[in-house]
This record gives structure tokens, C-alpha cells and sequence, in this order.
């Protein structure tokens, strides 16, 4: 790299410290070879300056995956392979190798290099891998990224996963039986399993990362939760630890491994939550690729599925609890009846209904915003977009006010609008900041006196530099004197060659020679620089420390703002479902405790939308045991049974998250499970069934 920063460029310069480093081995490398020795299964992001160095087989991988130039260091037999990224632009670069599936451990600089007496002090500040990573280029807004852990005791498979960008964090325990369907559900990321771990938890498709067994103990684990939690025990998240065991397990070494990993405080993780599987109906892995909900069987993209025809949420939470809810639709009748009547308010209103819209169009993922407050990631603009959001909540708040829905009420009473959290942030943070974070235009003017004072130095000197060049002209009679600078040779006076420079006073020194000029320095402009730069540089200072003070205090805040984006999600999903029952003339089902099920002119949700202009003919489907408890579906090729098996159980599905269904009329009796794997091999959403794909 043609990296040339002071810091690196003093690392080097640095000799080597008695009986510190090997023969022949600098000071800086035997701090890069400690750290690297601490971190062997990753890829050491190396601070130097304004790069991300690499060194050796780790420069030789991020070269190849990243498309970057392979350089060296040294000559000869002892050269050491190298290659580097700018810090500038070193998300892109790590969403690149965790893709690629590599782990990254970024070692920062945590000394002042003008303050080091020696080789500057540096640090892994935080390792990043596929279930702990909180970019946004590398996440999807709709879906979640879970970091998971399993481990099995005597038969039970305990759970435990972790969304780092939410904070959300759950547990449950299973017969080994049901392994593969839990796991499914799941569909971590990253998967931790114990170093002795059987084939079968190791067989996952995804990243797979042993860790120490000993991690996955019950006993360890309960210790590790509690003191991560601040609690004498899991007693008080109605966690049994003998009955749970496998669990929590699971638990402790997946906290085990995130702390191990993000090296901080992670407040916005504030509870763990059991999974209760009784309160969510059952889809095994068949079942959710034969219905397409979130991906399609043909080639496993969203288009197509039933979460992208249902998905007309506005905010990333709300897609994400959508999401949630049709991988896992209610069971319990009280809750499925809650939730409908949440929608049949936004359906019958449709005034509320667009106003509830146009509020949620100006919220941002508060949950991922929150969760980078927490970690300490959080830049000005994710404040302002945090603010923005925030702004959005008072008139969300008003309208939840008028509503007879209980849900809604309920959300209502328990709304915080966060607008002291609102006002501390525009009172601080400039409307457009910048991303970094050392460079001043973070703190909005008036708002700190010392600050103001440090800029208006910065102003003033402007003004000094204008009219200090007009009297330099004037007195040496050269009108084409300018005043430049550079970050080499700081201020400078530049006079043109072809310049009769006779009558220039002694005290110019000159400084350097250019093409078609000569550079050089005065007493007065070399005091001004002095008085400049350090108010530039003590002003920049102070931005920065102000501004980690209100990130501080915000973080504080992380619980509350947590609390607000689980309300607005659940708003956002009942103006959804609303919307589409509106736009595509669904009815609302009738939903009890019965075995009954009865759909009159039936429609299948997601190809009603992809007939290219034909109508879809609706079919009935009427079981009431024990008269009539089974239909036998019959037909020639093409006639469309996998599609009357599909719409069948989607209706039923859709009406158990509480939306509205496509049919006339519809009465549903709650199901805890929906089997059914048919059509392996057509493409419905296109119209083709098995037989024309197998023939075609």
C-alpha cells in the first residue's frame, strides 16, 4: 500500500527495543505478531494510519476474495506479503470477507500517535463474523441475522439465539427428533456447537464454529448469564435451569462467544425470552419450502414468496415482524383475536389507516439504530436518522388515541414518543453531519462555547490570510503572490517564477521550488499557522468529545427506545395487512376454537397477483368434523391440486397472524400444524406445475 502516514511511517523508524523483538524483527512487527498470535483463525485488520494493514497468509486471502494488490515488504526470501484497505472504506471490504466466510478482527490504534514514546499503542477492539456483524451494507432490512448456539443433553437439543443488531435473544429446548425443523426455523447466520459435537449438529450448510465445551455446561453457562445480566439467577426470565438445561446452556456459551467477540458493553441485549412453542403453530422445513413463504423453491429468492405479496409494511421492523409472524402464526385464539382486530380497525377507517402510513413512512430501524448505540458504532448521521424517527412519534402516538382496537389501546398506553431523546440530539448534532467522526461538522453552532470560540479562530483566520496575502503583494510589488497550503509544508507564500523577486524582504525563507514558482515561509505566516492549526485541531477534539458524550447518554436510553420499536412494528403490521386486504378485496375470517374450516371463492394470495391480466378461479373448501373431516383431490396434469392444497393452507395461515384472507367468506378453527410438501419440483408463482417443468 502507499501508505505514508506520520504513524506508520514512525512505527517503522522506531529501531528495535532492547530484547523486545527478535533479530531482524521491528518493534511494530512484534507487536503485529503478538496480536496476530491471539486472534490465529482470523484476518488481522492492522490500523496504520489511514489503512487497514494485512500482513502474510492474511494479506495473501484479502487479496484474492477483496480483488486488491498484493504487495510486500522487504525483499528477497524474507519479504512479508502485504495488502491494505482504506479505513474510509473498510465496511465494503469486511462485508466482502464475511461473506466469503472469513473471520475479521480489527485492531485499532488506542494511543494518540503524537503521544506514544514509543511504537503506538494498538488493540482488537472487536471481532467481526457472520452472525455478529452490524453493517447495514450486509443485512437485510426484512429479515434477521441470528447468531445460534445448540447444544444436547440426554436426548433434548437446547437452542439459544441472538439477533446483535436487535438485541433480541431466545431460547428453547426440543426432543432431538426435532433437530432439523428447529434449526430450520432458526436459520442462523452462524452456528456455535461444542467442540465435541456430534455429525449432526456439525452437518449445518452455514458457518459452523466449534467452541470450548465447556462453555455449553448448564452450571457455566447459568454463571455466565447472570453475571452478564446483572441477576442471582434465570429465575426471574421464567427460566427452570434443571428443566431447560440444554438451553441454557446454549445461552451461556452464545454470550460467551459475543462477548469474546464485540469486547463492550452490549446494554440493548436486556432480556432472554423462552420460546414458547405452544403459543406459535409448527411448520417444519417441508412445509415452509413447499408454501414458498419466504423463499422461493425454484431459486431461494423473496420474489414470489408469500412475505413479498403480503410485505406493504413501512418500517424494516415491521417487515421483520411480519416476517416472524408468517414463519410462526399464532395459535392462541385471544392473541390471533387481538391482532385481527387491529386490522379490521386500519380496514374500516381508512383515514387513520393512511395517516398511521404516512407517520411510519419517515421511521428508520430504530431496533438496528439502538443496537449501534449500544455497541458504541453509532456516527452523527445514524443520530439524525434517529432523530428524524423519533420526530415521526408524537402524531403516531395521537392517532393510536382514537382507536376502539384493544392491541392498538394497548400499544397506545404504553407508547414512549421519546421526544426529551428527540431534542437533546437537534439540539447538538448538526443537520448534516458528516460519517467521520474526527473531522469536525458533527456539533451544530451554538450549541458549546468553547467550541464556537475554537471555529470562530478558524474563521477570523480566513479573513487574517486574505488580507495578509493583499499587503504581501502590495509590498513586494508582485500581484500574482498567493498564500497556499499544504499538509507537507503547511502555509506558504507562492511567487511566480517569472517574478522580479529582487525586492523581497530577508525574513522569506524559501521553502521548496515547483515548476513554475517559488515557495516560501515568513515568521508572521509560520505564527499564524501555529494559532490555526491548533485551534482546527482542538476544535475537532472537542466535537468528538461531545459528541461521544451524547452517544453515551443515548446508549443509556437504549431499553426505551428498544420498547418504542416493538410498538411501532406492531403498528406498522396491522396498517399492512390492512392495506392489502383493502387494495385486493380480502375478507375477515371468522376464527375460533372449532375443527371447522370453510372458504367460499378461495383464491391463492400470491398467484391471484401473477395471472399477467387472467382471472383466478376461486375455489370452496368446507371440512366440518366429523361429517366431512378429509377431502381426496384428484384431477389430470395441470388441473391445479397443488395449487387448491396451497391456497387452502395459506388461508389459513394468513388468518392466524390476524390478516385478512383471500376469499368471500371464510371461518377457520385454529390448527397447530400445517403438514404438506407437493409440487418439488413446479414453479406455481409462473404458472408451471411439476409435470410441465419435468417435461419442458
Amino acid at each position: 500500500m502507499g501508505n505514508t502516514e506520520a504513524v506508520q511511517d514512525k512505527d517503522r523508524a522506531k529501531g528495535r527495543s532492547k530484547g523486545s523483538a527478535k533479530r531482524g524483527e521491528t518493534p511494530m512487527r512484534t507487536q503485529y505478531l503478538a496480536i496476530k498470535r491471539e486472534h490465529p483463525d482470523a484476518i488481522l485488520f492492522y490500523r496504520m494510519g489511514d489503512f487497514y494493514e494485512m500482513f502474510g497468509d492474511d494479506a495473501k486471502v484479502a487479496s484474492r476474495i477483496l480483488g486488491i494488490t498484493l504487495t510486500a515488504r522487504g525483499k528477497g526470501p524474507e519479504a512479508i506479503p502485504m495488502a491494505g484497505v482504506p479505513v474510509r472504506a473498510a465496511d465494503g471490504y469486511l462485508v466482502k470477507l464475511i461473506r466469503a466466510g472469513q473471520r475479521v478482527a480489527v485492531c485499532e490504534q488506542t494511543q494518540d500517535p503524537k503521544e506514544a514514546k514509543g511504537i503506538v499503542d494498538r488493540e482488537v477492539v472487536r471481532i467481526v463474523t457472520a452472525g455478529t456483524i452490524t453493517e447495514e451494507e450486509v443485512l437485510d432490512h426484512d429479515a434477521p441475522n441470528y447468531l445460534a448456539a445448540c447444544c444436547t443433553i440426554r436426548g433434548r437439543a437446547g437452542f439459544a439465539w441472538l439477533e446483535l443488531s436487535t438485541g433480541s435473544f431466545q431460547v428453547s429446548d426440543i426432543d432431538d427428533a426435532r433437530f432439523d425443523e428447529e434449526l430450520a426455523r432458526i436459520d442462523p447466520a452462524e452456528l456455535l456447537v461444542p467442540e465435541d459435537a456430534n455429525s449432526q449438529l456439525v452437518a449445518y450448510q452455514g458457518t459452523v464454529r466449534a467452541c470450548a465445551s465447556f462453555d455449553f455446561h448448564p452450571g457455566e453457562a447459568e454463571k455466565e448469564l447472570s453475571r452478564f445480566f446483572g441477576t442471582k439467577g434465570l429465575d426471574g426470565f421464567g427460566i427452570d435451569v434443571d428443566a431447560l438445561a440444554p438451553a441454557v446452556g446454549a445461552a451461556g456459551a452464545l454470550i460467551r462467544y459475543v462477548i469474546d467477540t464485540q469486547k463492550h458493553a452490549l446494554p440493548h441485549i436486556r432480556r432472554i425470552e423462552v420460546y414458547e412453542r405452544g403459543s406459535r403453530m409448527a411448520l417444519d422445513r417441508a412445509t415452509r419450502q413447499s408454501l414458498e413463504l419466504v423463499r422461493t423453491q425454484r431459486d431461494g429468492s423473496k420474489d414470489g414468496t408469500l412475505l413479498h405479496v403480503m410485505d406493504r409494511t413501512r418500517t424494516p421492523m415491521g417487515a421483520r415482524l411480519l416476517r416472524d409472524r408468517i414463519l410462526a402464526p399464532f395459535v392462541e385464539l385471544e392473541t390471533i383475536r387481538d391482532a385481527q382486530g387491529a386490522v379490521r380497525t386500519c380496514f374500516e377507517d381508512s383515514k387513520l389507516r393512511d395517516e398511521i402510513r404516512e407517520a411510519l413512512g419517515g421511521v428508520q430501524d430504530l431496533e438496528r439504530l439502538a443496537a449501534r448505540l449500544s455497541c458504541g458504532r453509532a456516527h452523527a448521521r445514524d443520530l439524525v436518522a434517529l432523530r428524524h424517527s423519533m420526530q415521526r412519534l408524537p402524531a403516531l402516538h395521537a392517532l393510536l388515541g382514537a382507536t376502539d382496537s384493544r392491541l392498538l389501546t394497548r400499544l397506545h398506553d404504553a407508547f414512549d414518543t421519546l421526544e426529551d431523546l428527540a431534542s437533546k440530539i437537534e439540539q447538538r448534532i448538526a443537520d448534516e453531519p458528516p460519517i467521520p467522526l474526527r473531522e469536525g461538522g458533527l456539533i451544530r453552532a451554538g450549541f458549546d462555547a468553547e467550541l464556537d470560540e475554537l471555529r470562530e479562530i478558524g474563521r477570523k483566520g480566513k479573513g487574517w490570510m486574505a488580507e495578509f496575502e493583499a499587503a504581501e503583494a502590495e509590498r513586494a510589488g508582485i500581484p500574482t503572490l498567493r498564500v497556499g497550503y499544504n499538509r507537507v509544508f503547511g502555509y506558504y507564500v507562492e511567487i511566480p517564477r517569472s517574478a522580479d523577486t529582487s525586492s523581497l524582504p530577508d525574513h522569506y525563507v524559501r521553502k521548496q521550488t515547483v515548476k513554475n514558482a517559488e515557495r516560501y515561509v515568513t515568521p508572521e505566516l509560520a505564527d499564524f499557522e501555529r494559532k490555526v492549526l491548533k485551534s482546527d485541531e482542538l476544535a475537532k477534539t472537542r466535537e468528538y468529545e461531545l459528541f461521544c458524550n451524547l452517544r453515551d447518554e443515548l446508549a443509556r436510553e437504549v431499553s426505551r427506545i428498544l420498547d418504542t420499536a416493538r410498538a411501532v412494528a406492531e403498528v406498522d403490521v396491522a396498517a399492512a395487512l390492512a392495506e392489502q386486504a383493502i387494495r385486493r378485496g380480502w375478507c375477515c375470517p371468522e376464527v375460533d376454537e372449532s375443527r371447522e374450516l370453510r372458504l367460499i371463492d378461495a383464491r391463492h394470495p400470491v398467484i391471484e397477483v401473477r395471472t399477467d391480466g387472467e382471472p383466478f378461479v376461486p375455489n370452496d373448501t368446507v371440512l366440518d368434523p366429523p361429517k366431512r373431516s378429509l377431502i381426496v383431490l384428484t384431477g389430470p396434469n395441470m388441473a391445479g391440486k397443488s395449487t387448491y392444497i396451497r391456497q387452502v393452507a395459506l388461508n389459513v395461515l394468513l388468518a392466524q397472524i390476524g390478516s385478512f384472507v383471500p376469499s368471500r367468506e371464510a371461518k377457520v378453527g385454529i390448527v397447530d400444524r400445517i403438514f404438506t410438501r407437493v409440487g418439488a419440483a413446479d414453479d406455481i408463482g409462473r404458472g408451471a406445475s411439476t409435470f410441465m417443468v419435468e417435461m419442458t
